[in-house]
């Protein structure tokens, strides 16, 4: 179980990493919706375009890939939304039972089929025909638009990164149920983060 913990424990570090990232995403974000809004009304005043559908595409882009690199993220912290009022109430070890067959029934077949069914679609957006050559990518159809294969690919990432993260669940789930980690370490990975109330 040992060698296990240590693959969950770096599948962690990696997701923790990622989300680590996402802050300072949010911050370029929000600073180019910024610069597209004032851009645009700024242009008008002045009677020069000032700024583009690439840079609009951008912003939405940094969106999409915020929540495909939080999902992992999301899941660690068992942040996901929950509407069980009986779950908050359980033991650790309960939970852990709750949680190991959600995954393994529901979200690891998820991610697989995720990634399954959009391999050929992002292919496709890279350029790939059905008789296998190679061709351009697919471009936006806006005016000055960007590349939508990159973004397409983000997809499979964020299903990938979710699948890991997944085994990396089911690894602690086993933990707890195996009494392999300490009362506290249990306890921190069934920790519910129930919502506030008043």
């Amino acid at each position: 179980m040992n060698g296990l913990l240590r693959v969950s424990r770096a599948i962690d570090s990696l997701t923790e990493r990622i989300g680590n990232v996402l802050p300072y995403l949010v911050i370029v974000m929000i600073g180019t919706g910024f610069y597209n809004v004032v851009a645009r009304y700024l242009g008008r005043f002045l009677g020069v375009r000032l700024t583009s559908n690439a840079a609009i595409e951008i912003q939405w882009y940094m969106y999409s890939v915020l929540f495909f690199l939080g999902f992992a993220y999301i899941l660690k912290h068992n942040l996901n939304v929950r509407v069980d009022f009986l779950y908050a109430k359980w033991p650790p070890a309960r939970r852990a039972w709750v949680d190991l067959l959600g995954t393994l029934l529901f979200l690891i077949p998820f991610c697989i089929l995720g990634i399954y069914v959009t391999i050929n679609p992002v292919l496709a957006s890279w350029g790939r025909l059905p008789n296998g050559n190679w061709g351009v990518w697919e471009i936006s159809p806006d005016p000055d638009g960007l590349p939508r294969a990159p973004i397409k690919s983000m997809i499979i990432v964020a299903f990938t990164l979710l699948l890991f993260q997944s085994i990396s669940q089911v690894i602690k789930y086993i933990a707890v149920l195996t009494h392999s980690v300490s009362d506290s370490e249990a306890a921190a990975i069934e920790e519910y983060h129930a919502p506030v109330t008043e």
